[in-house]
């Protein structure tokens, strides 16, 4: 098989896909939802369908209790192709079946789960997160096996039902069906190219611990009037933990928090300055009128390369109509760390503790719970897998594959150590 091009396939089936990923983005497949669990194994047998129409063997649905077992998380959809020999490499393709809840409604243009086609786009909820690169994978295996009658490498496919809510089942399914899942080399169907006519390939993930810390300075709300000017504000000191999460070079302030980070190779970073970036159009995607962050360090590096801290929630006080004139007694700050190869969860989790109990004024309560931690992952460049996904792009595409990391975090999971 030295020619396993598509173009004639992809042509004459163009409609077809289209027609077949607006059915799926019908299905209200969200996780999160206790009331759509009927529509998410609604999505599991309809992916099914889709593996078995593309001539993949040993399709099922696979429940976290075990098959059969619905009820216990939401289930995935697993399908293989072996017919490559032993001697060949197999690969295991992963991805998600199930979307994020919709809300607010009415920051929809249209509803989102009536897809509709603007331009050349489709919009609707799971279009690109995930059931899109989803289809596209399955419809290049069903391709591959109808115009030339089998693949070079062993196929097995892995859809779950739940990475929108964490995938709180998936360690446990993994474990149970660890041979049934082997395999040499793991491609994740589950993120985006730079630009639709810039070929790009994800190598990176940046990992992940969150804290949610309540404050309290006193019994109750005081009354500003009397009380102001003289006890401790909630708020305030919400303000200034947030402010103080930076330096004015917008520099992480968490001790020994860069001590691990990983530079760039010379490859890797040849690779990312190489990807075109529009500053314009990407401050108009945003909607925002400036970008800011670490200085000296490009947003490509920002997003992809670099560990971050963001303050991802504030509350404290009266936010109603009209004026409440009180002195709040309690505050909640959540801050989310983005994490990049070598930092280790654990070691960031104890970083923020000891940041929290430096700059917490003394006398009040404070508390701080993490979430799990997500550890970072990078695939190196010149791993004979990219080698070959660099030799099939330019050959397709007619130039070269950029490689810039992904912002977003992974599933592979740790304790943070709070």
């Amino acid at each position: 098989m030295d020619d396993l091009t598509l173009s004639d396939y992809v042509q004459r089936s163009k409609q077809r896909v289209l027609s077949t990923l607006v059915d799926w983005l019908r299905i209200p497949s969200m996780s999160a939802d206790p009331e759509r669990a009927g529509d998410v194994a609604r999505s599991a047998e309809f992916c099914a369908g889709l593996l078995r129409d593309a001539g993949l063997e040993a399709v099922e649905v696979l429940w976290a209790g075990g098959a059969g077992a619905p009820g216990n998380g939401s289930p995935a959809v697993y399908g293989e192709w072996l017919n490559a020999g032993r001697d060949a490499p197999s690969i295991l393709v992963y991805g998600h079946h199930d979307v994020q809840p919709v809300d607010p409604l009415d920051e929809w243009s249209s509803p989102p789960f009536e897809p509709v086609v603007r331009h050349t786009e489709i919009l609707a909820r799971g279009a690109s997160d995930d059931k899109g690169q989803v289809l596209m994978q399955i419809e290049a295996i069903r391709g591959l096996l109808a115009e030339h009658g089998g693949l070079p490498v062993n196929i097995k496919f892995l859809i779950e039902g739940e990475e929108e809510v964490g995938s709180p089942h998936l360690e446990d399914l993994v474990e149970r069906e660890r041979q049934k899942l082997a395999a040499d080399l793991i491609v994740v169907s589950d993120s985006t190219m730079v630009a639709s006519d810039i070929p790009s390939t994800t190598l990176s993930m940046r990992g992940l611990v969150s804290f949610d810390v309540h404050i309290r300075t006193a019994r109750s709300d005081l009354h500003s009037g009397i009380w102001g000017g003289t006890v401790p504000n909630a708020a305030l000191v919400a303000a200034q933990l947030a402010a103080s999460l930076h330096d004015a070079a917008g520099r992480v302030t968490l001790p020994g928090f860069y001590d691990r980070v990983r530079e760039l190779t010379n490859e890797e970073a040849a690779s990312l300055a190489s990807v075109p970036f529009d500053e314009k159009a990407y401050c108009k995607q945003a909607g925002v009128q400036y970008l800011e962050g670490e200085t000296g360090r490009t947003p490509y590096e920002r997003t992809g390369t670099r560990p971050t801290a963001e303050v991802v929630g504030l509350h404290s006080g009266y936010g109603g109509p009209g004026m409440k004139t009180i002195v709040p007694a309690t505050a909640n700050l959540k801050v989310a760390l983005r994490l990049v190869p070598d930092q280790v969860p654990e070691a960031i989790a104890a970083s923020f503790r000891e940041w929290l109990a430096e700059r917490a004024p003394k006398h009040i309560e404070i508390s701080a719970t993490s979430s799990e931690g997500v550890a970072p992952l990078v695939t190196l460049p010149n791993q004979p897998a990219v080698r070959t996904l660099c030799d099939a792009i330019e050959q397709v595409w007619g130039s070269s594959l950029f490689l810039p990391g992904a912002g977003g975090a992974g599933r592979r999971k740790v304790s943070a150590g709070c």
